[in-house]
């Protein structure tokens, strides 16, 4: 959550070092028929805590609401998502293991447990999203390289 804030901060700064409009860069997709980088970031957020939350209430909808059109406001969404992680109570995450869940959409639903949800669709998803809203922002000339997209390692010292 953390790489893909700064990632979007250094998009921000691109936006404001050649005076385009942030709008023009969160709606920037790399193919027509892809969502473009605002859904991509709000996509992330949906794939992390709010698929915890779904694993935990039972059932998980895809979220089709609008995404926020300026960095700040996409940033705020990541944040606030990953303190929602920061909190959660890792007991409680591991319980979920044999839970049974659904992902629901409209009148369709798919069975999952918990941790088949989580480690086979939402990471993935995650992962896909973020991958997605870096690629496009290189795409656009964002001066981004591997080290942006990985962030802090967080290796054993």
């Amino acid at each position: 959550m953390e790489a893909l804030d700064q990632v979007l901060q250094k998009a921000k700064s691109f936006c404001v070092e050649r005076g385009s409009p942030e709008a023009e860069m969160i709606d920037a997709r790399l193919a027509p028929d892809m969502q473009p980088l605002g859904y991509q970031v709000k996509s992330c957020a949906v794939h992390s805590i709010g698929a915890v939350e779904g694993a935990q209430a039972g059932s998980f909808s895809p979220d089709w609401s609008a995404w926020l059109t300026d960095f700040d406001g996409l940033r705020e969404v990541l944040q606030r998502a990953g303190a929602g992680l920061h909190a959660l109570d890792r007991d409680r995450v591991d319980g979920l293991t044999g839970t049974d869940m659904n992902i629901v959409a409209g009148e369709r639903k798919l069975p999952f447990n918990s941790a088949n949800f989580l480690l086979s669709f939402s990471q993935p998803n995650f992962y896909f999203h973020a991958t997605t809203a870096y690629a496009i922002l290189r795409a656009q000339g964002v001066d981004l390289a591997k080290r942006d997209f990985l962030g802090t390692i967080r290796a054993n010292r």
